[in-house]
Parts: structure tokens; C-alpha cells; sequence
């Protein structure tokens, strides 16, 4: 089976093609911002769709495979950049309806834990992530050479329980971690990891049922209805 995998909950976007778990091509960008509306004349820094795919037609190439040749696509879902990880799934299903590949919608934290241990960081790990507000997605893995298992649920915490972490000198990583934490260890969720984590993984959707992962609840405050003038 071969794998298209999009990862692009990150300031690091990436596209891999995988079968069997060996990665065949892999194309990173780095500093982008996914906008499909992208107008002329607009940085150079920000990734449009037309980018995204130029980034996935390079991955082919490499790999030396054609469109047709994709089963499965496998897309991080974050947390992260959402606009990042709506653009991966805009893309995901549309290819389904296109070509009726699997689809197939992976943690992103569990996509950074498999890069931490392909990087060697091993025993207790946080995972942590922005979430702006303040505020940070973690996760807690326990890594090591053979494998690794979440040891809690994904969920948001304040910038005082990761300043208590740091305290502590526990290992903390993750996109941009040293923006928080100076001693932490920069990594970035990576397409190859995804594709590798999706060989050992099945629950393929449809593409209406893919989701961002996103933790907080929708707070809507319902606008007064006018009062009528008296006259």
C-alpha cells in the first residue's frame, strides 16, 4: 500500500509517500502559512494551495510514483495551526471523492512523540504545543529505543504547570519549545513519522468525518434582540 502522509500542524509543513513503512520521498517547508486565498504579490512565507501541491507532485517525483498509485492519505490533525490542518484535510478529501483513497486521521502529538524517539529523546516526555491564551496542549509519553505509550490524555494546561515541568527539569518538546522553555528540545511532527505511525494503524473514515483536534469548547454569546422604538 503506498502513503501519501500531510502533516501540516506546524510552522514546519511537510509531505512524505511511504509503502511498507520506507519512506520513498519526503518534502519539508518551513516557515509557511497555508492560505488557499493567497493573492499576487503576497510573502513568500505563506503557502497557498497551489504550493501544497508542488510540495506533494515533488514528494512523488521523488519516490518516482504517480497520483494514481496513492492508497492511502494520512493527514496530522493536530493540536496546532488550525488553519494548517484544515487545509490538509481540505486536501485529504478532496482526493478521496477524486480517486476514493483511505483516509486516515492521525494525533499529531503521537505523530511528535514517534519523531522524539526517532531523535533519541527517551523516558519521560511532555509533548507540548501552543495554544495560545497562554495556554499549552501536553502530552506525557514514555519513550524508549523499542517504543513508546501515552501515560495520560492530551489536555490543556497553563503557562504555570509547564514553568512547574521546567522547575522540575523534566524533558519538555515540542514545535517552538524554546520560545518557553530554554532548555527544552525542539521538534517538529514530521509527514515520515505520520506515514510510518499509519502502517500500524487502520480506522480509515470518510472525509466528512475527519476533524481537527481541538480541546476547547465553542463559546457563543447570543446577541440581545433590539428593542423596538416607541413613537
Amino acid at each position: 500500500m503506498t502513503i501519501l502522509a500531510l502533516e501540516f500542524s506546524s510552522p514546519q509543513r511537510s509531505v512524505a509517500i511511504a509503502q511498507a513503512g520506507h519512506v520513498l520521498g519526503e518534502v519539508i517547508e518551513t516557515g509557511t502559512s497555508l492560505r488557499p486565498d493567497q493573492k499576487k504579490g503576497a510573502s513568500s512565507r505563506q503557502t497557498g494551495a497551489t504550493e501544497v501541491f508542488s510540495m506533494i507532485e515533488s514528494a512523488l517525483r521523488e519516490a518516482k510514483l504517480e497520483r494514481e498509485q496513492i492508497d492511502i492519505l494520512a493527514v496530522g490533525l493536530g493540536p496546532g495551526s488550525y488553519t494548517g490542518v484544515r487545509a490538509a484535510l481540505s486536501i485529504a478529501q478532496g482526493w478521496q471523492l477524486a480517486r476514493g483513497a483511505k483516509l486516515l486521521g492521525v494525533s499529531s502529538m503521537d505523530c511528535l512523540a514517534t519523531q522524539a524517539q526517532a531523535e533519541r529523546i527517551f523516558g519521560r516526555v511532555n509533548v507540548m504545543v501552543d495554544a495560545q491564551r497562554q495556554e499549552f496542549y501536553l502530552a506525557t509519553y514514555e519513550i524508549s529505543a523499542d517504543g513508546w505509550n501515552a501515560t495520560g490524555p492530551l489536555r490543556i494546561v497553563t503557562a504555570g504547570e509547564i514553568q512547574s515541568r521546567t522547575e522540575a527539569r523534566e524533558i519538555l518538546t515540542g514545535p517552538e519549545v524554546t520560545r518557553w522553555v530554554p532548555r527544552g528540545r525542539t521538534i517538529f511532527p514530521r509527514a515520515a513519522a505520520l506515514a510510518r505511525l499509519t502502517v500500524e494503524r487502520d480506522g480509515f473514515v470518510a472525509g466528512e468525518k475527519l476533524e481537527p483536534i481541538y480541546l476547547r469548547e465553542a463559546n457563543f454569546a447570543k446577541v440581545p434582540a433590539r428593542k423596538s422604538a416607541a413613537f
